[in-house]
């Protein structure tokens, strides 16, 4: 067997084993992705989440792949509570593209930000996963969202 370095973090390690089985399991349940897929999901999921905490207020957008990922830890209320305390300070919104205060823009755009925004953040990107289906889309929270970072601090 051949080690494989992989230069950056994973979403993965942001929560405990157990938990990552859980929610992978979740996606393969519900979605009916294969379990190697779902592994990458819940993986690009965390790391996005990840990048939201560390981002500069500007809402990101999970890919169509990536976003089953969100929603099976959203429906995870206390240990996503627990994660969005410990990872970011705040708890990190759920807010569907087609509400308008989502403001995250035409969605390659909001892809390239978020994917930016993840690297910058240290995670390692999974290509395929974003760019390969495009921004989830959303109607009543079904398969595609943005996250609502806070206002930026009042200038005073």
């Amino acid at each position: 067997m051949t080690a494989v370095a992989v230069d950056g973090l994973t979403g993965r390690s942001l929560v405990t084993g157990e938990l990552f089985e859980r929610l992978t399991h979740r996606v393969v349940r519900d979605e009916g992705y294969e379990p190697p897929l779902a592994v990458r999901v819940v993986d690009q999921a965390l790391a996005f989440l990840g990048a939201c905490a560390a981002g500069d207020g500007r809402p990101m957008s999970p890919s169509r792949l990536v976003d089953p990922g969100w929603h099976a830890f959203v429906l995870h209320t206390r240990d996503y509570r627990e994660f969005c305390d410990r990872v970011a300070g705040r708890f990190i919104d759920h807010v569907p593209t087609d509400d308008a205060r989502a403001g995250v823009g035409e969605p390659a755009v909001a892809l390239h930000r978020t994917v930016d925004a993840m690297r910058a953040a240290g995670y390692v990107v999974d290509h395929d996963l974003w760019f390969a289906s495009g921004r989830a889309k959303c109607s009543q929270c079904h398969n595609g969202c943005a996250d609502d970072p806070p206002p930026p601090p009042a200038v005073r």
